[in-house]
């Protein structure tokens, strides 16, 4: 039987497919209310189409949310996303207020989770998440490494 966090994460990595069907990279989130058991907002990467480098699936979850809700601050609220979050990421989700971030593939190069800085274990940070790494990683990390691999073939 797969927990409520494998569910989402297959909804995340749809997302990232689309993404990767797009010629983006394959980078899916969304954002969960779980006082009310619903969905948000999702988002998939989307730099290249926006044509704007700010355009990360967490950014685009996270400004979808805001409107969803009307209200900049997502307290209470989960991410989830199929990529260790980068630096950027990390700190559009302290200042969201995001209470649960759950992902899936480490990215020891660009992440800033677990990786690189470790943003929210920074003493500047002034909103820490609780993090779940690593639900259905190995799925996440497959389709990235599947998508470069194409990549480099071109």
């Amino acid at each position: 039987m797969q927990s409520e966090d494998e569910t989402l994460m297959l909804a995340a990595l749809d997302l990232a497919h689309e993404a990767a069907r797009s010629g983006e990279v394959p980078i899916g989130a969304l954002i969960f209310d779980p006082s009310s058991k619903t969905v948000v907002a999702t988002a998939r990467n989307s730099p290249i189409l926006l044509n704007d480098p700010c355009a990360h699936a967490e950014i685009l979850a996270l400004r979808a949310a805001g409107q969803a809700i009307g209200n900049y601050r997502l307290g209470g609220l989960w991410l989830y996303v199929t990529l260790e979050p980068c630096a950027m990421c990390a700190g559009a989700i302290s200042h969201a207020r995001i209470a649960r971030v759950i992902y899936g593939a480490p990215d020891p190069k660009g992440g800033a989770v677990a990786h690189g800085p470790k943003f929210f274990a920074q003493p500047t940070c002034h909103w820490r998440p609780e993090v779940t790494d690593g639900v259905l990683g190995e799925d996440s990390s497959a389709l990235l490494k599947g998508f470069f691999k194409e990549r480099r073939k071109a």
